[in-house]
């Protein structure tokens, strides 16, 4: 990283396009992790030019069919930013771009396709079922083949949006109705009771960072509150855990990077079961969130590379990535 960080120094600024805000249910946070990410890039490296694609979408497209820049760093969360599609027209278009490509970034982004590729890869994940909106259920046998609680989660969002949890079948019922108010598939998933651990995965060929468990302190779990509310989680890195945990954990956080074929960066979530101390996959975010209270900065801070490293490194390799 050195030697590329040297370099630039003796060439003109790299040009930087920062998508940030969108459309999605997630769009305060990506606008809160665009403008830490703008606030902490160096300009004396780096010609930033901030989009917002809800304003301007038309903009950015002419933009990059005239190559004003020489990158896209998308600070997107969610649909239209996270889930593939931008990906895929920046292919389209030619633009180089941070992050993982079309097919990771959809994959990634459907909870039950991702679990599908961990679990044909050896790695155990919860059980599941899937409902479309137009899907008639019955709550009795959702709850006999589950068990309370039951977590219901829209298929395709992040950041918690949309999530929560039932502990009898009143709630899973509003959870279900509520839930499809975000997409028309939804993912009910059983309870594992445990710890919560994460693993950022950076590179390519990837190394994973150190893990982080996850304490929510003012919610029963990780939601929305919990993850963005000051003080709301109890965020440890690194993660007290045994040392074969924890060696395990990062294993398959790389083992799933690249089941699901992500680039540069990503974030795979656990649960290290109390009940049969097996790990279990939850999800695998191809855009981990970057504001001040984010997982994935804390933990690169603890492998030694302050948040104008990390992004230099994100950068450094996606450009490597893409034999720019």
């Amino acid at each position: 990283m050195k030697l590329y960080l040297k370099k630039i120094k003796n060439m003109p600024k790299l040009r930087i396009a920062l998508l940030m805000g969108g459309i999605s249910g997630e769009r305060k946070i990506s606008l809160k992790t665009g403008a830490k990410i703008y606030t902490t890039l160096d300009k004396n490296k780096y010609e930033i030019c901030k989009y917002d694609p809800k304003h301007d979408l038309k903009i950015f497209i002419n933009d990059t069919l005239n190559k004003k820049f020489d990158l896209v760093f998308p600070a997107l969360h969610g649909p239209f930013g996270e889930d593939g599609r931008l990906q895929g027209m920046l292919d389209m278009m030619g633009m180089p771009y941070v992050f993982s490509g079309c097919l990771a970034s959809a994959l990634a982004m459907d909870k039950a396709k991702a679990k599908i590729i961990a679990r044909n890869s050896g790695i155990n994940v919860g059980r599941d079922i899937i409902l479309n909106n137009n899907d008639s259920y019955n709550i009795k046998k959702i709850i006999k083949k589950l068990s309370l609680p039951i977590f219901i989660k829209p298929l395709l969002s992040g950041s918690s949006v949309g999530i929560s949890m039932a502990k009898n079948d009143k709630d899973l019922q509003k959870g279900i109705l509520n839930a499809f108010k975000f997409g028309n598939k939804i993912l009910l998933e059983e309870f594992i009771n445990g710890r919560e651990l994460t693993v950022p995965i950076i590179g390519n060929p990837p190394e994973s960072l150190p893990v982080i468990e996850i304490k929510p302190k003012i919610s029963q779990w990780f939601d929305y509150k919990a993850k963005y509310k000051k003080g709301g989680t109890e965020e440890i890195c690194p993660a007290h855990i045994p040392n074969n945990i924890k060696k395990e954990i990062q294993l398959l956080g790389i083992k799933i990077f690249k089941a699901v074929g992500c680039k540069d960066l990503a974030r795979a979530d656990f649960i290290w079961s109390k009940i049969d101390n097996k790990l279990y996959f939850l999800e695998i975010n191809t855009i981990p969130g970057m504001t001040d209270a984010s997982l994935t900065p804390q933990s690169a801070k603890v492998a030694g590379l302050d948040f104008g490293q990390f992004l230099d490194k994100l950068i450094e390799t996606a450009l490597n990535n893409k034999n720019v």
